[in-house]
C-alpha cells in the first residue's frame, strides 16, 4: 500500500494506492493520527486506486469519521464497485459520505 498525502489549507487529502488490509491498516491509521490535527477541517480519502479493504480498513475509517466528526468533515472518493459493496454490506454507506 502506498499514500500519498495532500495539504491544501485546512484540507487534507489521503489518496490509497493498493490494500487495506490487517497488515497495511495499521500504516494508514499511523498516518492518520498523525496527520489530523486541529486545524484539519476537511479530510479527503481518496479510494481511486484502492484494490481492497478488510475489516482492519474499515475499523481504522471509522476511526477517523469519529475524529472528524469532532472537527469537520470527512469524504471518501473514487470508491470501485468491489469497495462499494463492501461498504453496502457492512452498512459504512450509512456512516461515510462516499462520493
Amino acid at each position: 500500500m502506498q499514500l500519498t498525502k495532500n495539504l491544501s489549507g485546512s484540507t487534507l487529502t489521503i489518496a490509497v494506492d493498493g490494500r487495506i488490509d490487517t497488515t497495511t491498516a495499521p500504516v494508514l491509521e499511523n498516518e492518520l493520527k498523525e496527520s489530523l490535527n486541529d486545524s484539519i477541517d476537511s479530510l479527503i480519502i481518496d479510494f481511486e486506486k484502492l484494490a481492497y479493504i478488510s475489516s482492519a480498513g474499515l475499523r481504522v475509517l471509522l476511526s477517523a469519521q469519529k475524529a472528524m466528526n469532532k472537527q469537520g468533515k470527512m469524504v471518501v472518493k473514487n470508491v470501485s464497485e468491489e469497495v462499494n459493496e463492501v461498504f453496502e454490506i457492512t452498512g459504512f454507506c450509512d456512516i461515510l459520505t462516499i462520493e
